[in-house]
């Protein structure tokens, strides 16, 4: 009998879960390891080489630690359930003209459900993650009992805003034994420990159903047909509308880009909005980017029930944004952002991440971005009528 019951740890065959399962095992956890599989790259018509957390040698890799530590391991097949969530989702994102996050949608929404749902039937506690961030629950003040993440040790590797979507009830099940860690002490316990594999394999940041990073290509042969329907739609210029020329479907672009756009224009010029109804795509000037505001749905809540007041947060509107000061103020199922100064590129699809300090207060999808300028007129004209 271990001296800290049982528990189940996701192990996609990397370094950083790799080395959660060999903590907890030496701190006398009753460690299974579960390796999931959501997703088969042959199916996807790529041609790239199988690579990441999917392929048969990650399985094996995961596989292997458990063996050498004399733990039992688990494939985990989710792949039905990853398809009809995950994938479906990201590409009918794309087909409104957002620009998705199916990392987020994956952790969130299926990865920690179908840990659980198993970990229930092995008679485990809990379950535990290679995630490089924290979770406490508070005791006393406004978010007295609730279940809370906050930021990892590591900065660079702090992976807090991937978590907003997780519930409290789950959040009540897991342990992230990395939060306290940075990335080169895991990589000197790997070492230690004789795991020499583990610190000089690569990591993968791709989408892992889309290990060529190709989601063009992924997306016409998701929908067939799909390239020639949406062909020769108009580039049109911020705040003018004149027409620039033809690109090849409003789907395959996104807020923000400039490369890609195949044609060149004699200044840089960024895509802007996308207008799914005209099979429109905009094309602005670097400053035509910035927003002030956004609007936010499909909340999940973390260090407080509701926000109640307007509340002064740290705002991040994807993984690699350091964030930026807002205030934001909740209205039912909708969060209104304002930030205290412009921010570039935000594009609808993605999730935002509100943080009050270190602490995660909760997240959501971005909806639609604002200008107050363009907000106010609007108003005014409505007014008018």
């Amino acid at each position: 009998m271990s001296k800290h019951g049982r528990i189940l740890v996701a192990m996609s065959g990397g370094i950083d879960s790799s080395l959660a399962a060999v903590m907890l095992h030496e701190e006398g956890y009753e460690v299974i390891g579960m390796t999931m599989k959501t997703w088969d790259y042959a199916s996807s018509g790529g041609s790239k080489k199988e690579t990441g957390c999917c392929s048969l040698d990650s399985i094996n890799d995961a596989r292997n630690i458990a063996v050498s530590l004399g733990f039992p391991h688990y494939i985990l097949d989710i792949r039905e359930e990853f398809g009809d969530s995950v994938i479906d989702h990201f590409t009918g994102e794309y087909l409104e003209g957002r620009t998705p996050n199916p990392c987020v949608l994956c952790n969130t929404h299926i990865k920690w459900d179908a840990l659980l749902r198993r970990a229930d039937r092995l008679d485990c506690e809990s379950i535990a993650t290679g995630h490089y961030a924290h979770i406490r629950q508070d005791v006393g003040g406004p978010s007295d009992g609730r279940y809370v993440i906050s930021r990892g040790v590591d900065t660079l590797k702090d992976q807090s805003y991937v978590l907003w979507g997780v519930s409290q009830e789950s959040l009540s099940r897991t342990k992230l034994p990395l939060g306290h860690l940075r990335k080169s002490e895991i990589r000197q316990m790997a070492t230690e420990r004789g795991f020499i594999e583990l610190v000089t394999k690569s990591e993968s940041y791709e989408i892992c159903f889309v290990p060529d990073n190709d989601y063009r290509g992924f997306l016409k042969r998701r929908v067939p047909g799909l390239e020639a329907e949406v062909a020769g739609g108009n580039f049109v210029e911020e705040g003018t509308g004149r027409v620039l020329g033809k690109h090849l479907g409003y789907p395959f672009y996104t807020i923000g880009q400039r490369k890609g756009l195949g044609m060149a224009f004699g200044q840089p010029m960024f895509v802007t909005e996308i207008r799914k109804d005209t099979n429109e795509v905009v094309l602005g000037l670097d400053k035509d980017l910035f927003r002030d505001g956004m609007y936010v749905s499909k909340l999940n809540l973390q260090k407080y029930a509701a926000i109640t007041s307007p509340l002064e947060t740290v705002t991040k509107v994807r993984y690699k944004d350091p964030g930026t000061p807002a205030t934001i103020s909740q209205d039912g199922d909708r969060i209104t952002v304002l930030f205290n100064e412009g921010v570039s590129a935000i594009a609808p699809g993605q999730a935002a991440v509100f943080y009050e300090g270190d602490d995660v207060v909760g997240g959501g999808w971005i909806m639609k971005s604002f200008r107050q300028a363009d907000t106010l007129a609007a108003e005014q004209q409505l007014l008018a009528v």
